[in-house]
């Protein structure tokens, strides 16, 4: 299945480009799902569909989101029910701890009178992720997955989070402490009470396939990021910070989309001075980006998109109740980039590896170099911990465990060229194997 994850700068129209970019992969003859987290009933007013019915605790535990509707001939439409899916997740851990809570005294919490807490969104829309991709495709019948993501920054937290909780699992709970599980029922017998470690260690060993499952899609090939922004003078600074956090965690942006582009050559001075300062914005843009990744042109359509009198497509194949298109988002759909097949195609350019280059025979040193395009010098930091190097990127960092190499090196000196880190290492004399 193609996943295509729509983020961006705030406000700059992701909601509706995810929807056009679903439409346009439903014109293609494919079938698209839209998933979105949006909760103030954007995506309905873009697609002129009515509010979802809300996911009771029990389905949310399965499919984290409301029954698809569809919104155009191919083409459906979910929200991801964050809430409902945290109730049903924490009513189920509230079970299997079940022998723990007792000795403990503590009295449950009934699923009447739980809410969603702070980060509960992240968590549904991955676990979102991998359900989609659970679900028999001759079931569901989607090649494409079109996710409504949250701004650029929130979604390259939200991408970082399996990995970086699979790490906290194995310093929290190490495999060769749950390799002694088979002594815990003889202890429990010694000891007179059940030991709740294994149902803790049981439940860690499902969140670790979970977490592993979600990181593979997240690093397919087939998973694809287009970032929207409405050019101005701040959309580089946001793009190139955007882009180089989507990088350190082996995101690849397929394509830039310039949102709400305003008309050229007006006589209107106010007018002229927004489209000049949108121009200049977009002219960096294509210098930032291209010819790597295409920089799409979306036009301002001098319309709110959620007036309810906008127009419909009139182009748009029609379903069996007379609906041809959708408003807004159908006029976009044409226009924005269509959506690759899943295998690699010389027209859609791979992820540049990490590769470690051995310069060992002419300067005696080993180089790992790292793709951050869009990474600030100033704002680049690099900490050598025990087999593990941590990088900083503005306001994202990722701890990256050594090739086996370089775990009998020290870290000789780094540097920043053409948007690639280079980390040179040097072989250790008491660590290098003898005569290599």
């Amino acid at each position: 299945m193609r996943t295509v994850l729509v983020t961006g700068t705030g406000g700059a129209g992701r909601t509706t480009v995810a929807a056009a970019t679903a439409l346009a992969a439903a014109r293609e003859g494919r079938r698209a799902l839209l998933l979105t987290a949006d909760r103030d009933g954007t995506p309905e007013a873009l697609l002129g569909i009515p509010a979802p019915r809300p996911a009771t605790a029990t389905s949310a535990e399965r499919l984290p989101w409301s029954p698809p509707v569809e919104a155009a001939p191919g083409m459906w439409a979910a929200r991801i029910a964050a809430d409902d899916w945290f109730r049903g997740e924490l009513t189920s851990l509230q079970e299997r701890g079940s022998g723990a809570l007792d000795m403990l005294g503590a009295t449950p919490l009934d699923p009447e009178e739980l809410t969603g807490l702070p980060g509960t969104e992240a968590f549904a829309v991955l676990r979102a992720l991998r359900a989609v991709h659970d679900v028999d495709p001759a079931a569901a019948g989607w090649d494409v997955l079109v996710v409504d993501m949250p701004p650029a920054p929130d979604t390259v937290a939200v991408l970082a989070l399996p990995e970086q909780l699979r790490r906290y699992l194995r310093r929290l709970l190490p495999a060769e402490r749950q390799a002694a599980r088979a002594l815990r029922p003889m202890l429990a017998q010694l000891a007179g009470v059940p030991m709740p470690a294994q149902k803790l260690y049981e439940t860690a060993e499902r969140w670790e396939r979970e977490l592993a499952a979600v990181q593979a899609l997240i690093e397919s090939e087939a998973t694809t990021v287009r970032l929207v922004v409405d050019p101005g003078p701040l959309a580089d600074r946001a793009l190139r910070t955007a882009r180089a956090g989507l990088a350190l965690y082996g995101c690849r942006v397929e394509a830039v989309v310039a949102n709400r582009l305003l008309p050229t050559g007006t006589a209107d001075p106010w007018l002229a001075a927004l489209s000049g300062q949108q121009q200049a914005a977009l002219k960096e843009l294509h210098g930032e980006w291209a010819p790597d990744v295409p920089v799409r042109e979306l036009p301002h359509l001098g319309r709110d998109p959620l007036e309810a009198n906008s127009p419909r497509d009139p182009d748009a194949p029609q379903d069996s109740a007379g609906r041809g298109g959708v408003p807004q988002a159908g006029g976009l759909a044409a226009l924005v980039a269509p959506v690759g097949a899943p295998e690699p195609r010389p027209d859609r350019p791979a992820a540049e590896p990490w590769t470690v280059e051995d310069r060992l025979a002419d300067e005696g040193e080993l180089v790992w170099r790292l793709p951050l395009p869009g990474a600030d010098r100033d704002a680049l930091g690099l900490v050598r911990r025990g087999d593990e190097l941590i990088v900083t990127v503005g306001p994202f960092h990722r701890v990256l465990p050594l090739p086996s190499a370089l775990r009998r090196c020290t870290v000789s000196g780094a540097g920043l060229r053409d948007g690639r880190l280079h980390v040179r290492f040097a072989p250790d004399p008491e660590l290098w194997p003898k005569g290599l």
